[in-house]
């Protein structure tokens, strides 16, 4: 499978010609060619399938992608390492009383719509750490996705095995001394709108938005494991580990 960019179509087009195409019925793994977008979608789209996913960076972003190469596929994917994420997921009540899903492999995150500080309170395992969180929003990072969004609002970088999520505000102005929590990945952590009328809070799950929400409660999905492959000499664990000391 490959990203619609012209590059990922160019890469697909060579790719098939030299190794075949199989049905998701009979495929032994997935090759993504693309970026982290396209990679995460492919995880998403193709979560049912119980198949390992090994990603080929042709886009801008590859942090969860192999380097591209024609040569030499199947050898790589031999030796290629597993690694099974755990998603988020996310329930989400709406303003007008309406309840969705979704799932996250990154993070949950939740943003103001407006220019009004949002007023969220926190809750961890149905205890209110929080009372009042004034910020821009706040978000829940797996470790896979600690370096991305999370690492971008300073948020931990969490490794691989940790067991452990970032609980990480965005633009905090009350209170002002915190700075986030690193938790285990057996917290349930709820989300509560403050004043949701006059400060409404859109919450995302990867790429899926509700808006106008109210509450939003997260929890790791343990039933849901995601495979992906890495090449021995640049495995996810040890990018992660690399990104603490750039």
């Amino acid at each position: 499978m490959a990203s619609p960019a012209d590059h990922g179509k160019a890469a697909l087009a060579d790719m098939t010609s030299r190794y075949g195409q199989a049905a998701i019925n009979d495929a032994d793994v997935i090759v993504a060619i693309g970026g982290d977008g396209f990679m995460l979608r492919t995880l998403h789209r193709l979560k049912g399938a119980d198949l390992p996913v090994y990603g080929m960076k042709t886009g801008n972003v590859g942090f969860l992608m192999n380097l591209y190469d024609s040569e030499g596929l199947l050898e790589r994917l031999e030796s290629a390492e597993e690694v099974s994420l755990h998603p988020l997921k996310m329930r989400v009540e709406t303003e007008s009383g309406d309840t969705s899903e979704g799932l996250a492999i990154n993070e949950v995150s939740l943003l103001r719509q407006t220019n009004q500080a949002a007023h969220i309170r926190v809750r961890v395992n149905d205890i209110v750490k929080v009372e009042e969180l004034v910020c821009d929003g706040v978000l829940l990072s797996t470790a896979a996705g600690s370096t991305a969004y999370n690492f971008s609002v300073r948020g931990p970088i969490l490794p691989l095995g940790t067991e452990a999520l970032a609980l990480t505000p965005i633009s905090p102005f009350r209170p002002r001394r915190w700075r986030g929590a690193v938790l285990p990945s057996s917290a349930r952590v709820s989300f509560e709108v403050l004043d949701p009328f006059k400060r409404s809070v859109s919450a995302t799950a990867d790429a899926y938005e509700v808006r106008n929400v109210v509450r939003v409660d997260i929890h790791e999905e343990r039933s849901v494991s995601l495979r992906m492959l890495f090449d021995q000499e640049h495995s996810l664990e040890e990018r992660i580990l690399n990104e603490q000391f750039l």
